[in-house]
């Protein structure tokens, strides 16, 4: 069923380029695609699983984009031929307000045209010489990388042995502590009046950029994971588009980074720190030569050798599509970075291939040089687009941050007290008192060990913003200007790398902590600070010691938290209807917490609605549509009229698809998996034997979800210790999805090596068993097609806990803002559902993935009961709705 909620318009639909003869609903996919983006609207665009949503996607907003290009430059064309007569709103104006006389009004006119028609040439020569620019450097690249690049090779060679030179040891760097702890120590603080000139790397990129920029226009294709967006860029090479588009991919210092000397840390923040820190160092080095100076190195942090070479990485990236192996790749091979490198790629590119959180993140939006006016935004995946905006301006932090944060800061404006002007003392103070009245919110104290303090009996309190900002007496600090502080001064990038210089230093003994004295632990270790000399920074093994951070952490670099409190400030900005403030408070400091949550997504989604062209948001499950147009973009100001919907039904023929809904297992006993009574020994048993039954005559993989890691962990001990385990493993190769993201890859290499190893084998070992979890790693984005998702097992269905605070206050909410449903059901309600059918919904979709006849081999459709197979030839998939609840939210196959 297809369905379109617009009537049809004047536009005229063009035909597609495609790979393929397109499937019907793809061709009406991309009309209504084109469309949408001609009219510069909103799309809501659904198309399940195995439709080709992502080749339809491409294939139709690629098409408009060259149509629209191409008009635009004939009407360019058509202007400079005296074709087209310009205009000028200036001159009507001054004619209609001005006494002049008809002559010197046409003059003036005259010349504005001919202004006008100037800057188009010199518009159109400059595109020109771009493209000719680029087709050239495309014909020397296929030349040249067939032979060798010793010369260059040669260059790159010495500029790394500089590079090395630079990162000696800094005991080889000046003794002066003063001198050496410059780049530590915040810079003079103007009056929030004053108009500060910063120049900033991104600020001079925006400047460099911007005539660039105004004559292309992109399309910003999003979505929510690495793979999924290097999935896409797949897709883009193959299509008839993949040779003349001009593509890039952004991503992560994790993912784009080539220093080993960053890419060692495990810590997203710290490469991201460790990587601005050189590459500030080289832009100052830089600014030193160019005004003559000679300016003696005042930190050990070298600067990047690899930020270099810019022009040349983007012309590369642009003459040939490339995902982000490949980007690194090419970084390695001219020594330059990729993270930089494509961010300078931006201005030229056509379709620009990013992350949910680049896009979604104003800042990061900011930072990346992303500019929305006049421009295609596509969000792929949008089925959660509601969750992750909340879950990315929904800020928490734990008491052992707050008073790590305080006792680093303290300690920092110790240090360099006497060189901090009078207006840097007053923000860090305030700093410090935010940080003390939210420790004491927590029942806590500054200056004793989070893990050694008790707070009382374990609470959950909600506030409004407002009631929190007065109850921890914050109400008289004006946060706007202490984040304005921290964002001119980088007052965290600072402390991060005081921290990081004097970590031995800034930890409390256990002896010196009990010992009376009438010093405090803090002024006894500035103490000994100060009097350290450069042969004592030489690393040693630091003794025994209670650290403020006591909790287990994967990093093993101990970085300030005080970035992660300021954007928990940052949060607490927001409108007082907009968000709450759960605070959870444990029997311990240490075990306790304060969150940002935010209840209106569409203020953070408001901008980007605004700014751009034309949005589509895509999804194989999007339903219930109603939401996004209420939660999203209704709050957001958008008109009805402006919003067009586009929905498609399967593409798979139904006797391909066996769904069934299992309420009472072999033996009878009803299976009910809600929260009470899914731990009980009998329904763990008749779980085990209704697996064992779909494994006996099911082929290939048998993927089955629980609720949570938790209980799949419980269900599967169980299993262990009755001799279910044993049962299934004569039959399939059990494997578990891991918690660890970078351990699902090799599981799922096991779990398919299996299949393939094991189809058609018609007894012992027939492929494998997946026990996976609902919204974890093998929800979405895994296509389990042909043999590796024969069946789909759902255990229960994954409502959230009804008892949530926070899910609570969401519902509330709703139902305070949102109009009721046309079946009289509370919006708060509705909501609630719809969380437990998207993830029902994207998790059975893993086995759904095309319509063609695949396979000359009989298929199997199972009999749960019986054990007799019904057989027929095609592809095929059976899903299977363990749970008497399953009944009441299907309504037909």
């Amino acid at each position: 069923m297809e369905t379109a909620n617009n009537h049809e318009s004047d536009v005229s639909v063009p035909s597609f380029p495609f790979p393929f003869q397109p499937y019907d609903i793809q061709q009406r996919f991309m009309s209504e695609l084109y469309k949408t983006l001609e009219q510069g609207k909103i799309g809501i665009f659904e198309s399940p699983t195995g439709t080709g949503k992502s080749l339809s996607l491409i294939c139709g907003a690629l098409k408009w984009l060259r149509d629209y290009e191409d008009k635009q430059r004939q009407e360019l064309e058509d202007i400079l031929q005296g074709k087209v007569t310009l205009t000028s709103g200036d001159c009507e104006q001054v004619q209609q307000v001005s006494d002049e006389p008809d002559w010197l009004a046409e003059f003036d006119e005259k010349k504005a045209q001919s202004e006008r028609a100037a800057q188009i040439k010199e518009k159109i020569e400059r595109r020109l010489k771009y493209e000719e620019r680029l087709q050239n450097l495309k014909r020397y690249t296929k030349a040249k990388f067939s032979k060798k690049r010793k010369h260059c090779e040669v260059e790159n060679i010495t500029t790394g042995s500089t590079a090395q030179d630079d990162t000696k040891s800094p005991s080889l760097q000046t003794t002066d502590n003063d001198n050496e702890d410059d780049d530590l120590v915040v810079n003079e603080y103007h009056s929030d009046e004053d108009s500060v000139a910063t120049t900033t790397l991104d600020e001079d990129n925006d400047t460099e950029d911007e005539d660039d920029e105004s004559y292309v226009t992109k399309i910003y294709y999003c979505s929510r994971t690495h793979s999924q967006l290097a999935q896409f860029v797949r897709e883009v090479q193959k299509s008839p588009f993949g040779e003349e588009t001009k593509v890039v991919s952004l991503g992560s210092r994790q993912n784009l980074c080539i220093n080993e000397n960053v890419r060692k840390l495990k810590s997203l923040s710290l490469m991201n720190d460790k990587c601005l820190e050189m590459q500030k160092n080289k832009k100052e080095a830089k600014s030193a030569e160019e005004d003559g100076r000679q300016k003696r190195r005042k930190t050990g942090v070298a600067k990047c050798p690899f930020y270099q070479n810019m022009m040349e990485y983007s012309d590369r990236v642009l003459i040939e599509v490339k995902d982000i192996e490949q980007l690194v790749e090419m970084g390695k091979d001219i020594k330059t970075c990729p993270y930089y490198g494509t961010r300078h790629t931006i201005p030229m590119a056509q379709l620009v291939v990013l992350p949910y959180n680049t896009l979604l993140h104003k800042s990061t939006r900011r930072a990346c040089g992303i500019k929305l006016e006049g421009n295609i935004v596509v969000i792929d995946e949008a089925h959660n687009l509601l969750d992750t905006i909340s879950n990315i301006h929904s800020i928490q932090i734990s008491g052992i941050q707050l008073t790590k944060a305080h006792s680093q800061l303290s300690q920092y404006m110790d240090r360099y007290r006497s060189r901090l002007k009078a207006k840097n003392l007053m923000y860090i103070k305030q700093i410090l008192y935010l940080l003390t009245r939210l420790v004491k919110c927590l029942q806590g104290q500054i200056g004793v060990p989070p893990s050694e303090q008790k707070t009382g009996p374990s609470t959950v309190k909600l506030y409004t913003i407002n009631d929190f900002l007065f109850t921890t007496e914050m109400d008289n600090i004006n946060l706007f200007k202490v984040l304005k502080y921290c964002e001119k001064s980088e007052i965290s990038k600072k402390l991060n790398g005081f921290v990081e210089k004097y970590q031995p230093t800034i930890e409390v003994k256990v002896e010196e902590r009990k010992q009376p004295t009438n010093q405090t632990a803090m002024s006894q270790f500035l103490q000994q600070l100060s009097q350290r000399s450069s042969t004592e920074q030489k690393p040693t093994t630091p003794p025994t010691q209670v650290t403020m951070e006591t909790q287990s952490d994967e990093n093993p670099v101990t970085r300030s938290p005080l970035q992660q409190i300021q954007e928990f400030l940052q949060a607490l900005t927001n409108a007082d209807k907009d968000g709450r403030v759960v605070v959870n408070k444990q029997e311990l400091l240490s075990q306790t917490s304060v969150k940002f949550l935010l209840l209106n997504p569409a203020v953070h989604f408001t901008e980007i609605v605004q700014q751009c062209r034309s949005l589509i948001v895509a999804g194989g499950t999007m339903q219930p549509l109603s939401e996004f147009k209420q939660q999203l973009f209704y709050m957001a100001g958008v008109e009805t009229e402006r919003i067009r919907e586009f929905s498609c039904g399967h593409v798979i023929p139904p006797d391909h698809l066996l769904p069934i809904v299992l309420c009472k297992g072999p033996t009878g006993v009803e299976l009910d998996f809600t929260y009470q009574s899914r731990d009980l020994p009998n329904m763990m048993d008749e779980l085990g034997r209704v697996l064992c039954n779909i494994c006996s005559v099911v082929p290939g993989g048998v993927v089955c979800f629980f609720p949570s890691y938790d209980y799949e962990s419980q269900v599967h001990t169980y299993w262990n210790k009755t001799g279910v385990l044993t049962r299934l493993l004569a039959r399939k190769k059990v494997l578990r999805e891991p918690k660890k993201s970078n351990q699902a890859d090799k599981v799922l290499a096991e779990y398919t090596s299996c299949i393939k190893k094991c189809c058609g084998q018609p007894s012992g070992i027939t492929g494998s068993l997946l026990l996976s979890v609902v919204g974890g790693k093998m929800s979405e984005g895994i296509n389990f097609s042909d043999d590796l998702g024969r069946c789909i097992v759902m255990v229960g269905l994954p409502y959230p806990n009804i008892k949530s605070p926070e899910l609570k206050e969401k519902m509330d909410y709703l139902n305070s803002t949102v109009k009721n449903t046309s079946g009289g059901r509370l919006p708060g309600q509705v909501h609630y559902e719809n969380l437990c059918m998207k993830a029902v919904n994207q998790s059975i979709g893993r086995a759904i993935r095309h319509k063609d006849h695949r396979y000359s081999r009989p298929n199997i459709i199972i009999s749960i009961f019986t054990g007799r197979a019904i057989r027929h030839r095609g592809d095929y998939a059976s899903i299977v709705l363990v749970g008497r609840l399953c009944q009441y939210c299907v309504s037909g196959p």
